[in-house]
């Protein structure tokens, strides 16, 4: 589009469009002299999925090694794109999520929000409290100062052991670097929940769910924002929704036996991810 507004094809209210132009409703675009209709976010339905991250995937819409990216396999969309809210890197597992809404992805990703991340991690290594409580009390890492809002043994014996353990940034790396800084080494990691999103059983690593617009409202409250409006639908793409449902395959099943569980002392409060918008 960029390049298209550049070379002169692209006209607001009658008058050749630059590059940081706004719209507002009521404005007239026109593409090589034909109007555009234009959708605005309060008439935009606002979809939202969830999607279970395989090893392997890169969290970019195009890369250029041509390696399998976390975009591959959504559903098509016939107007907007999909928007992915925080990122994993290529050897995380678990929980993302993808939305049409700019304004919900924003304020999920935006650090005023204070949304939290549980992971389920794998560590080889003795882990002792005094360990744990310096994780908890903050680590001094390369790009400033890091901690575990909450971290607890989950399960598993021997010398490896999962916990979970909850951050409240998206800095690159940052659990994996704060356990390998008390020199533990990182062999497994999931994230499982993304604020009050949980990942669901149901959803199997490398297959997507979309959430209903209850559930979606119930994220909006969470994050102070207005409620939305689903897209309204044909009995024929609710049929073909289903079909495309259905027909995913699970991709890496070795992976989906991390522990998904919800933090043994998570606040009791809403949430989304179940089949079903309850109370938990």
């Amino acid at each position: 589009m960029e390049r298209v507004i550049e070379s002169g094809q692209v006209s607001l209210n009658g008058e050749m469009a630059k590059l940081g132009d706004r719209v507002k409703e009521g404005d007239k675009v026109e593409l090589n002299g034909k109007p555009v209709q234009l959708l605005f976010d309060a008439e935009s339905p606002c979809r939202v999925l969830i999607y279970n991250k395989p090893i392997g995937e890169v969290c970019t819409r195009h890369d250029p090694e041509g390696r399998p990216t976390v975009f591959d396999n959504l559903p098509p969309l016939k107007q907007g794109r999909w928007i992915i809210i925080g990122r994993l890197d290529i050897n995380t597992t678990g929980l993302l999520l993808f939305t049409t809404d700019g304004e919900l992805a924003n304020r999920m990703m935006h650090p005023s929000a204070n949304i939290d991340r549980e992971y389920a991690v794998r560590v080889l290594g003795e882990v002792d409290e005094a360990m744990l409580e310096r994780l908890k009390q903050g680590i001094l890492l390369e790009d400033g100062m890091a901690k575990f809002s909450d971290v607890r043994y989950f399960d598993g014996e021997g010398a490896n052991k999962w916990y979970h353990c909850v951050v409240m940034e998206g800095r690159n790396r940052e659990v994996r670097r704060l356990w390998e800084s008390q020199g533990m080494q990182v062999n497994r990691l999931k994230r499982v929940r993304f604020g009050p999103v949980f990942l669901p059983s149901d959803v199997k690593v490398g297959t997507w769910r979309e959430l209903a617009i209850k559930e979606i409202n119930v994220l909006a409250d969470e994050l102070a924002l207005a409620h939305r409006k689903g897209a309204p639908k044909t009995r024929e793409q609710v049929v073909e929704e289903q079909r495309r449902y259905k027909r995913q395959r699970a991709r890496q099943n070795a992976e989906s036996a991390a522990p998904a569980e919800r933090h043994p002392n998570k606040p009791r409060g809403r949430s989304v991810g179940k089949r079903k918008v309850r109370r938990v």
